[in-house]
């Protein structure tokens, strides 16, 4: 509760900083590898909403959360096509599409289900190999939007609500600005091509670089370490 409460804090002066609401953004407490316990501790505390990487890891904690009524849980973590029927079974929004094919796929799973799910496009600004999404300007994206202009006989059960990306780390956190200012100027960029998608939602920042992504326009910050502490290194 007291690392919530200094979180909060932060955002709060994040957003004087920027002239925005404190309520424009919002917290995702990142629980991945932390226990039912921890979560529900950080629920106590006000929290409700979280972000888990692996659909089996969340599987396993689902039932121990049941109470939890109002939490709302994403998946941040990278989404392999063959398991979008049952991340769309436990989560409540799928915040790293990153191509088309898993686009379908979740729509899908979604008209079975009977249930609209938001979906984040996550788009790969870094370099690195290991960060995963869209390539901005790529073929993969335009089709994305092409398909989701044609939303209202395409994609019935998904909707694209905004867009998310991981810079490469740096101790830093200023040297994540321009990654955060290119996702906003490509949002900005994007609405207007395609002025029937609503894309109000950034999902950007984490424990290091929130203040920052914050003063560049983010809706959604990712806080796992600052929350919880140093995830366990167990599998």
């Amino acid at each position: 509760a007291e690392n919530i409460a200094r979180i909060q804090q932060q955002m709060h002066a994040a957003c004087q900083r920027a002239g925005r609401s404190s309520d424009s953004v919002q917290l995702m407490a990142v629980s991945k590898k932390h226990s039912t316990q921890s979560i529900q501790e950080a629920y106590a505390a006000g929290l409700r909403l979280f972000g888990e990487n692996r659909v089996q890891e969340f599987a396993a904690k689902r039932e121990a959360l049941s109470d939890c009524k109002d939490a709302s849980f994403h998946l941040i973590g990278p989404l392999q096509s063959n398991k979008a029927t049952r991340a769309v079974e436990l989560f409540n929004a799928i915040d790293t599409v990153d191509s088309l094919r898993l686009a379908e796929k979740l729509n899908q799973a979604a008209e079975k289900e009977k249930k609209i799910l938001p979906v984040l496009l996550e788009i790969k600004l870094s370099p690195e190999e290991s960060k995963h999404g869209l390539l901005p300007q790529g073929a993969e994206l335009t089709g994305i939007f092409e398909r989701a202009r044609e939303s209202a006989i395409a994609w019935r059960n998904i909707k694209i609500v905004g867009m998310m990306t991981v810079p490469p780390f740096a101790e830093d956190a200023e040297l994540a600005r321009p990654y955060f200012r290119r996702l906003r100027d490509m949002r900005d960029s994007l609405s207007r091509e395609y002025p029937n998608i609503t894309l109000d939602q950034l999902s950007m920042g984490m424990s290091h670089d929130f203040v920052v992504a914050i003063e560049e326009g983010s809706t959604c910050v990712r806080i796992g370490t600052a929350i919880f502490g140093a995830r366990p290194t167990a599998e």
